[in-house]
């Protein structure tokens, strides 16, 4: 049974599902649609619009779905689209997208968001991905499924994080961090594979290898990256995982300041 504390206030517009509780002095504003068993505590508030999915928790003082902090921005409609089981920590912000980046902010299943941590608009993230706390992401950034960011990482906009990628604390991104490396330090340098998380994923053991031996050819091998790059891509017997990470590494590449999303910018 939905129950929705006195002091809360739910706008006549919002739609909730059912089994969902609103804790006191929430504010849940207008078109805003939140799905079955959400928790809404204590001064968090949810503005619209935003369609949040199912079974997501959102701790004290966290500010959904608010406008998005562009210059440009005009007041235009513009939402956030939230998927299923994501812990929104205390503090935590994100912001609905812009006309420029497509309107959109989304985020998918089973992420945690720390306490303070910052998701600016038109930022797309996956699933499953841990954003440690004070983690800033700026604007148009993509994240890609099983990404961790430990405390206090910022990342430029219109960088992308790779899938399995970990980002050591206090780290500045300013260029797109390969699927499955670790990626830490002032200035970010690759450091390795990110092979805990590769085994909790039951990623076998000699994809897992593979990896390391492409990372041992491409940035410690002597050679500049882009050749390493081109012997690789010339194989035919990759693994899929190493498949990725070059296709990855030549969109990358290709991109302004090694930022894919980059050849797309509408300023």
């Amino acid at each position: 049974m939905t129950a929705i504390h006195p002091t809360a206030v739910v706008d006549p517009k919002a739609e909730l599902g059912a089994d969902v509780h609103v804790g006191p002095t929430a504010v849940i504003g207008p078109d805003v649609v939140l799905g079955d068993a959400c928790e809404v505590s204590e001064g968090a508030v949810i503005r619209g619009p935003s369609r949040i999915g199912t079974g997501n928790v959102f701790f004290p003082h966290c500010v959904v779905g608010a406008d998005p902090q562009d210059l440009k921005y005009e007041g235009e409609t513009t939402e956030l689209v939230i998927g299923n089981g994501n812990k929104i920590r205390e503090f935590v912000t994100i912001h609905r997208g812009t006309r420029k980046g497509g309107g959109q902010t989304v985020l998918g299943d089973e992420n945690l968001l720390m306490a303070c941590s910052h998701v600016a608009h038109d930022c797309r993230l996956g699933n499953n991905i841990v954003l440690a706390n004070n983690v800033l992401l700026a604007g148009h950034i993509r994240i890609e499924d099983h990404a961790n960011l430990a405390g206090a990482a910022a990342v430029h906009h219109f960088t992308t994080i790779g899938r399995m990628a970990f980002i050591g604390g206090l780290t500045r991104i300013v260029q797109d961090v390969p699927p499955f490396m670790i990626m830490e330090g002032n200035p970010a340098k690759i450091r390795g594979v990110n092979a805990v998380k590769l085994e909790r994923l039951h990623t076998p053991a000699a994809s897992i290898q593979a990896l390391w031996d492409a990372y041992r050819r491409l940035w410690k091998g002597g050679e500049p990256v882009g050749v390493a790059l081109e012997s690789l891509l010339a194989e035919n017997d990759l693994v899929d995982e190493v498949a990725y990470l070059c296709e990855f590494l030549r969109r990358s590449n290709e991109g302004e300041h090694g930022r894919h999303l980059e050849a797309y910018r509408n300023v």
